[in-house]
């Protein structure tokens, strides 16, 4: 995909308004900038190296420095947004005693601020290594810092700036796509319309892309892509890291979702080296949650991307690399270390260990041209971008299990009424009592049992119209719908693990400790080989030594995120057992 560089951007009018932080200052001032004691200040001098910089002096740039945290010694940083595009605003004043950073500074990742020394100034720089050792070392000081952290990252993400630019006509189906990946991986963005924006429209009269190219993405850098992969855009933003072929990694994870997440922070916590491999998003189909309210200790509930969002915060306190979107591709057992080969290159990572937490992938009905309209009237998963594209709007949402239910309730909040498809005569046996109620006591919901989606009509631009038949009297129904959500469940993510001879049921779930043993044991028996002859294995270990299994893709898991968090938990224990068994050549 062709890239262009920051000197190749057209004159654009720098002087459009932007908008300062997007949570309340006044209020929250005091965490978002803190400011810290003497104590704390002798506590973080030896994590770190004092620098000098003079008036006017770059101490950090938008997209281009990564580092740890920087704290004033003495003088002031001044701290503003910049978006590439040459736009710039104002955020704040670090004083002696303050420090700057957000999220992204825990993993090095580039900045997202400009930093500029106001008169002479020195500063403590915190490299990510020693960063998160000092919250570790210190943790009523590390508690401080990372709430500072995350609350000015969450600045950002209200005013959905901060990071790239999106330019792309309203509704343009791959600007939805990129939308959703970056919202889903909590990153700024902001989306410019060349209708209402005078510089997107500039930028589309400087490169005249043709049709295929858009969107156009603007860099925190500067540089500019046109239509860039998601994969483009994982290297543009830091996200996707380039991983060393030589290290041997204590344990690999494939998959972010609730079971990987706690997998990954319990084995960094305890000292194990763990990179973990994601195609999408953190938090997996958990993420797209509206709101969980099952989950222990969250009695008010909790959304499942905030969820998702503190889990992956935690990774990155205790070090995990995380590499997203990072698709594995193959799982190769016949050597030791094992190895895990990159989906559309021949990369191959090596583990001691391998976790799989690679989950499920959404099952999509049989419709003719249900691909035509993905990303343009067919959805998912349903974020607030969703929310925002069928504001009083009809839609049809299909699905009868509990991600479907809090959808629904959500999209109800937004959407003028909600149709919702059942094939079942009630929601009884798929959805737990209080969704239920809350559903019949929502006034623009109306459940549809017993019937299901049999045409999608629409154009290019997107769809139009779905008819949907009721089964018991084989009536037809056309709605004037442009928006469907799908939560019509999942299938195992296994297909990649046939190289590796990973044993699974006849549904394609993994099998894993005794469910293992009983399948070889009737294997054997079926060829006269009785008794058998087969090794003890770990509860959550596969047909392959080495290689565990947890979560949604484990068979006989309970698919609920406590479940999924207690088995991320526990193969902790499992891997350190495996670990201290081999011989020393391999350990």
């Amino acid at each position: 995909m062709p890239n262009k560089s920051p000197e190749m951007l057209p004159e654009l009018n720098a002087d459009e308004p932007v908008s300062g932080p997007g949570i309340d200052l006044d209020t929250r001032r005091h965490q978002i900038f803190p400011t810290l004691s003497e104590s704390d200040v002798k506590h973080m001098l030896r994590f770190g190296t004092v620098r000098q910089f003079s008036d006017g002096d770059w101490i950090f740039r938008a997209g281009q420095t990564s580092f740890g945290l920087v704290l004033v010694l003495q003088g002031q940083i001044e701290v503003s947004r910049y978006d590439g595009l040459g736009n710039t605003a104002h955020i704040t004043f670090h004083q002696a005693g303050q420090f700057g950073g957000e999220v992204a500074q825990l993993s090095g990742r580039p900045s997202l601020a400009n930093g500029r020394a106001m008169g002479e100034t020195e500063v403590l720089l915190i490299q990510p290594e020693s960063l998160r050792a000092l919250l570790i070392a210190h943790a009523d000081l590390g508690e401080r810092i990372v709430r500072a952290l995350i609350l000015r990252r969450v600045g950002l993400l209200s005013l959905n700036s901060g990071g790239p630019v999106l330019v792309a006509p309203r509704g343009h189906g791959r600007l939805h796509a990129l939308q959703s990946f970056l919202s889903a991986n909590g990153h700024p963005y902001e989306a410019l319309d060349p209708e209402h924006s005078a510089q997107a429209a500039a930028l589309l009269a400087h490169y005249q892309p043709k049709p295929e190219e858009l969107p156009l993405v603007v860099c925190p850098d500067g540089v500019v892509k046109l239509n860039p992969s998601v994969v483009d855009i994982g290297r543009c933003l830091g996200m996707l890291p380039q991983l060393d072929s030589d290290k041997v990694w204590d344990v690999i994870i494939v998959g972010a979702g609730p079971a990987g997440l706690a997998a990954a922070v319990y084995a960094a916590s305890e000292g194990l080296s763990v990179l973990v491999l994601e195609t999408r998003a953190s938090g997996g189909q958990a993420a797209a949650s509206a709101r969980i309210e099952n989950f222990l200790g969250f009695p008010t509930g909790i959304t499942g991307r905030a969820l998702a969002g503190r889990a992956y915060v935690q990774t990155q306190k205790f070090g995990v690399e995380v590499a997203i979107p990072a698709p594995a591709g193959r799982l190769l057992c016949d050597t030791y270390p094992l190895q895990v080969e990159m989906c559309g290159s021949l990369q191959r990572l090596q583990a001691r260990t391998v976790v799989l937490s690679c989950g499920a992938r959404y099952r999509r009905p049989s419709l003719a041209n249900l691909r035509q309209f993905e990303g343009k009237g067919v959805y998912y998963w349903a974020s607030p971008i969703e929310g925002k594209l069928c504001k009083n709007e009809q839609i049809i949402l299909v699905g009868g299990g509990n991600s479907a239910g809090q959808a629904a309730v959500f999209l109800s909040t937004q959407a003028k009424h909600v149709h919702m498809l059942i094939r079942k005569d009630s929601l009884a046996s798929t959805m737990s009592n209080y969704l239920i109620e809350r559903i019949e006591a929502t006034p623009n919901i109306t459940l549809h049992t017993q019937s299901e989606i049999v045409a999608l009509e629409g154009d290019e631009e997107g769809l139009r119209q779905v008819r949907v038949r009721h089964a018991p009297s084989a009536q037809e129904t056309d709605y004037p719908v442009c928006r469907v959500f799908l939560f019509i469940g999942a299938d195992p993510n296994t297909d990649w693990l046939h190289d590796c001879g990973v044993d699974v049921d006849q549904h394609g779930f993994i099998r894993t400790g005794f469910d293992v043993t009983k399948a070889q044991c009737r294997a054997n028996f079926s060829q006269g080989v009785y008794p058998p002859d087969l090794p003890e294995r770990a509860a959550l270990e596969t047909s392959v030594p080495g290689v565990f299994a947890i979560g949604d893709v484990r068979a006989g898991s309970t698919k609920r995120v406590a479940a999924a968090v207690g088995e991320g938990a526990a193969v902790v224990a499992q891997i350190h057992a495996f670990l201290a068994s081999l011989p020393l050549t391999q350990a």
